[in-house]
């Protein structure tokens, strides 16, 4: 079964959850390990001659050592790009956290040395009228990568962010600073410097900026390490 496990949140949505997770992957297996990434819900499916597919889950897929069935990276696959359990209920699906957390034991079954489940928008984000993502790192008590969006109000979003980690009974393991727009930021270093000394864990890395998807140049940015030790 997968060795490590952990959930992968942001500060809010469009902060670069994917790229991040993809990197963290790709930065593990250049260190021997054999890896797995999943999105167990995902929105803004287009479809396909193989079904919906989500362009996010198949960048996991493709990161991940471990070659695995589309199915397994992304079980509920939902067209409509728009909140997850808005998009659910146009579907006329039911969703609960009970649900996606027996996707996810299903994943860590498998062999690996590291698996990265990755959230959908920010920490609290709806799954249902009583539910929120944040139940299903919960429920399976697993530490949490957060990603942190270099832009205007990083810091109130981080710390507002790793509080409601920490308050729900969960550790924060590493966080991971990524520029997802072009233009730095005002300030950028202070800002940096601030997240450093007020963040309760260690800064896994600062991305730059690319066109495309670069998860390997991206890996080179990252320390993973911390990640398997203990």
């Amino acid at each position: 079964m997968a060795k490590k496990t952990f959930f992968v949140t942001g500060t809010d949505t469009g902060v670069g959850k994917t790229m991040v997770s993809a990197a963290i992957l790709e930065a593990a297996n250049l260190a021997g390990k054999r890896t797995l990434g999943m999105k167990p819900i995902a929105s803004g499916c287009e479809s396909t001659p193989e079904g919906l597919r989500n362009e996010d889950a198949l960048i996991l897929q493709q990161a991940a050592s471990e070659t695995l069935a589309y199915e397994l990276v992304n079980p509920v696959a939902l067209a409509p790009a728009i909140a997850p359990h808005v998009a659910a209920a146009q579907a006329g699906r039911v969703m609960s956290a009970d649900r996606l957390v027996g996707f996810c034991r299903g994943m860590q079954m498998r062999p690996a040395d590291l698996l990265l489940i990755e959230g959908a928008g920010g920490w609290r984000v709806p799954l249902n009228d009583r539910e929120t993502y944040s139940a299903v790192p919960r429920e399976l008590g697993v530490p949490v990568i957060l990603v942190v969006a270099l832009r205007l109000g990083c810091i109130n979003q981080a710390l507002l962010t790793a509080e409601a980690i920490r308050s729900d009974g969960l550790t924060l393991a590493g966080w991971v600073a990524n520029r997802a727009e072009p233009e730095a930021m005002s300030c950028e270093q202070e800002s940096l410097d601030y997240l450093k000394a007020h963040i309760p864990a260690p800064c896994l890395g600062v991305l730059p900026w690319i066109t495309g998807v670069e998860p390997e140049t991206l890996a080179g940015y990252l320390s993973v390490d911390v990640l398997f030790e203990n």
